[in-house]
């Protein structure tokens, strides 16, 4: 396993020492799933060495998560070719089910898995939050929530958690989306909101900045996995990043560091979604490279059927590789703009690499060369920062996972929470066209 998933817990967990019995054997119980989690399959005796735990210690322990279906025994491991055989275990919870979901401009995503990791709904689905409005957003992303949710329960999971990216300014400890511009919503909440919707479920809803989930997913299992200093820039419509400084996300006083899109670079440029002009989004969005590279399907202009980012970066992609001059002059220029903004946070941060992810990933064979070149040209301390750009490989869904890594963790640290929540049946009694899932009263226009 990876460094990133070594130290994965650093990002998401506090750092509360357990007092009593109850909090001693939960955060035991959580060491054990941890390890087994990190390593695959382990005898008894190799997690008591591994956690330094007692070996009668860990035989408890495991009674208690085998009762619980957390852990499962695989065989028998033999210690070299003398020694008694040992019987291995390993996570299991196929039973156990979360929900990584992310809306954005113009598609919801959705990822989800049982607490081994084994992904049993995955895919996009194409929708103009932008031109929406909050309500009709939500109903969608509601929808999709409960389509996913009953794929779980068919799959014989019951989901256990559910955490949800947005691009924009998030209340993590409530919830709220505070602001996301390119969205229109302002003080949304969000998870209060998805938990009413979703009631007869009683599970958690989680609540994080997009860029932010999609740098734990690739801090844990992207391309840079370990990397303790690192940005990951998403290559959306909106441009945020996720900053991750010795092994630790960077939230900032009130959580909302990050916003990396928003750094003004042109003052007399175009107008952002967040109503200032010449934003760095401005200049290397998704909504930028279409408007230079394909006018005519220029965000804004209410083409229909709503175009997935994937659809329109293929297309740009197909004009590349064929020569398109237009498309071409595009990409160098959205990627100069690139390596400036780049510069500026390899001259705050120093990491060592800059992860990009959506449509930067895409098309990198075309956009880098540039990108790294004007980083290059740009950056203070010159070759001394040894900083390169690289494309994330786990496409636009990198978000959605790492939402749903989280809730993984967070279950991972509770263990004795886990198989409180009730059982689910099909939503075929969910809400109806014309029951509505919020009271619009609950989001500021």
């Amino acid at each position: 396993m990876t460094q990133g998933e070594e130290n994965f817990t650093r990002l998401t967990r506090g750092g509360v020492q357990p007092a009593g019995h109850s909090s001693l054997r939960r955060a035991n119980l959580s060491l054990v799933l941890r390890h087994l989690r990190n390593h695959g399959s382990s005898s008894r005796a190799d997690i008591a060495e591994a956690t330094g735990l007692h070996r009668a210690t860990v035989s408890n322990l495991m009674a208690e998560l085998l009762d619980r279906r957390l852990v499962r025994e695989v065989g028998i491991e033999h210690a070299g070719a003398v020694g008694r055989p040992r019987r291995a275990v390993a996570l299991d919870g196929s039973h156990i089910g979360v929900l990584g979901l992310e809306i954005n401009v113009d598609y919801v995503a959705v990822h989800g898995t049982d607490l081994g990791g084994r992904v049993l709904v995955e895919r996009r689905v194409g929708f103009d939050a932008m031109g929406s409005g909050p309500n009709q957003s939500l109903r969608e992303l509601g929808r999709v929530a409960r389509t996913a949710i009953d794929e779980l329960v068919l799959a014989g999971t019951r989901p256990a958690g559910i955490g949800v990216g947005v691009p924009g300014l998030v209340d993590v400890g409530h919830g709220v989306v505070a602001l996301a511009p390119n969205l229109g919503w302002h003080d949304v909440p969000l998870a209060s909101w998805l938990s009413i919707a979703l009631g007869n479920l009683g599970v958690p809803v989680t609540v994080d900045n997009d860029a932010n989930l999609a740098a734990l997913a690739e801090y844990t299992a992207g391309v840079a996995a370990g990397t303790p200093d690192m940005v990951y820039l998403t290559g959306e419509v909106g441009v945020g990043g996720g900053i991750i400084v010795d092994g630790r996300l960077l939230r900032g006083a009130d959580g909302f560091s990050g916003e990396v899109g928003h750094l003004p670079v042109d003052p007399g440029g175009h107008r952002c979604g967040c109503g200032r002009n010449g934003c760095w989004e401005t200049k290397v969005g998704l909504a930028a490279l279409v408007r230079m590279a394909t006018p005519d399907q220029a965000y804004g202009l209410g083409a229909v059927p709503v175009l997935g980012p994937e659809e329109r970066v293929a297309e740009i992609a197909c004009g590349l590789a064929e020569g398109d001059p237009l498309m071409i002059a595009a990409v160098a220029e959205v990627g100069r703009w690139l390596g400036l903004g780049g510069s500026i946070l390899v001259n705050l941060f120093n990491p060592r690499v800059i992860v990009v992810g959506g449509y930067f990933a895409t098309l990198a064979q075309w956009l880098l060369p540039f990108a790294q070149a004007e980083l290059e040209h740009l950056v203070v301390a010159g070759p001394a920062a040894r900083c390169r750009f690289v494309a994330s490989d786990l496409g636009f869904g990198a978000a959605s996972l790492g939402a749903a890594n989280v809730v993984i963790n967070q279950l991972i640290d509770d263990p004795l929470a886990i198989g409180s929540a009730p059982s689910v049946r099909p939503a075929h009694s969910s809400p109806g066209p014309d029951r509505p899932l919020i009271d619009p009263d609950l989001i500021s226009p």
